[in-house]
């Protein structure tokens, strides 16, 4: 047994410096964007917000992004309209321009600003380091491990250490000498913030295995049947950028990128950020008005359902403003951890070395 602690206790050392390093590259970037809606609507009044916005009907949005599309469609990869922090229509053209729009009025707003962009470059690097190819996948392995290992063996020591006194274990003696504060600090948020970081972690993982994780929801389904409505509903494009959907709200149309490709239609249930489940639509539709696929959130699988949830999980916003700060909190714990982790570090080698050869 005593081998065992040892070999866990090397197992969280070494992982921690390697892998701890991602993670906290990974939850720092997450936790500056927790509040990306909020900062970018405050540096970007002129793009993203409009005056008494809830006076607009969804028929007028509707009505603004068809002209608008008609104006520029040679042009268009993408159609935004209102949705979180956006208030206005945006159009993504293909050589990468961000042009934005008064919902009502279809008036220039503005370009893509360089506060805009730096959210967008800060989300890159939360989710692939940046790095083109593998980049998601070193973010996704590390994230993993940090789940099962760097989590998982802290949590045991832990345990170990004040399974029999629980209340010694989230003591943190702040008077205390400084590698015992380090060391306190360590621990306690290391255990306190155990579940926020194994939820945050799991769900993370989704966004490059997400293959995996549904396959392994399907075994929750009661009914293996497909979910085909092609037989149900035959959309024509012109009503569905004019008429409004009777359950979701029209976020975003998606121009095909090859000449046989299909233009993907991506509703959500509430355009702007609420507490909740998160329930959205997708549509994919031929050039000829064909149905190619159709998923809602009301007639989804159960797999399918939670899937859909991993991102509002992720971010705390399932719980509303309360699970986003302790989201924005628990992002900020991975770095702290990898600070006070490397000096336990150094304090326990520095005795090694302090000792005479011959003794352990």
């Amino acid at each position: 047994m005593l081998h065992f602690n040892k070999t866990i206790k090397k197992i969280h050392l070494w992982l921690g410096v390697s892998c701890g390093l991602v993670a906290s590259i990974s939850g720092l970037t997450g936790s500056l964007y927790v509040w990306q809606p909020e900062i970018t609507a405050a540096l970007n009044p002129k793009l993203l917000t409009v005056a008494h916005m809830d006076t607009i009907s969804e028929g007028t949005l509707l009505r603004t992004a068809s002209y608008l599309m008609e104006m520029h469609k040679d042009s268009l990869t993408r159609i935004n309209l209102p949705y979180r922090e956006q208030q206005t229509v945006s159009l993504i053209y293909e050589n990468g321009e961000t042009h934005y729009h008064h919902p009502r009025t279809a008036t220039f707003l503005g370009a893509k600003s360089f506060s805009i962009q730096f959210f967008e470059d800060l989300l890159h690097i939360h989710r692939t380091l940046a790095i083109p190819k593998i980049g998601k996948y070193l973010m996704g392995g590390s994230t993993i491990i940090f789940l099962l290992l760097i989590l998982g063996t802290g949590i045991y020591i832990w345990w170990k250490a004040y399974g029999d006194n629980l209340k010694k274990g989230f003591t943190i003696k702040w008077k205390g000498k400084k590698k015992k504060l380090n060391y306190d600090l360590h621990k306690v948020l290391g255990a306190g913030f155990f579940i926020p970081l194994a939820l945050i972690a799991f769900s993370g993982a989704y966004f490059t295995y997400n293959s995996y994780y549904k396959a392994a929801l399907t075994l929750l389904d009661s009914s293996k049947m497909a979910q085909d409505h092609n037989t149900a509903v035959q959309p024509k494009f012109t009503e569905l950028i004019r008429k409004p959907d009777t359950t979701y709200a029209l976020r975003a149309i998606y121009f095909p990128l090859e000449s046989n490709g299909e233009f993907h239609f991506r509703y959500i249930q509430d355009r702007f950020i609420g507490p909740g489940l998160r329930r959205s639509k997708e549509l994919k539709i031929t050039k000829t008005d064909e149905v190619a696929s159709l998923t809602e959130f009301h007639t989804d699988l159960t797999s399918d359902r939670i899937a859909a949830q991993f991102y509002p999980v992720h971010t705390g916003e399932i719980a509303g403003i309360v699970g986003r700060i302790v989201v924005f909190i628990s992002g900020l714990v991975p770095i702290t951890l990898y600070i006070t982790g490397f000096r336990m570090y150094f304090v326990k080698r520095k005795k090694q070395l302090k000792k005479p050869k011959g003794k352990k």
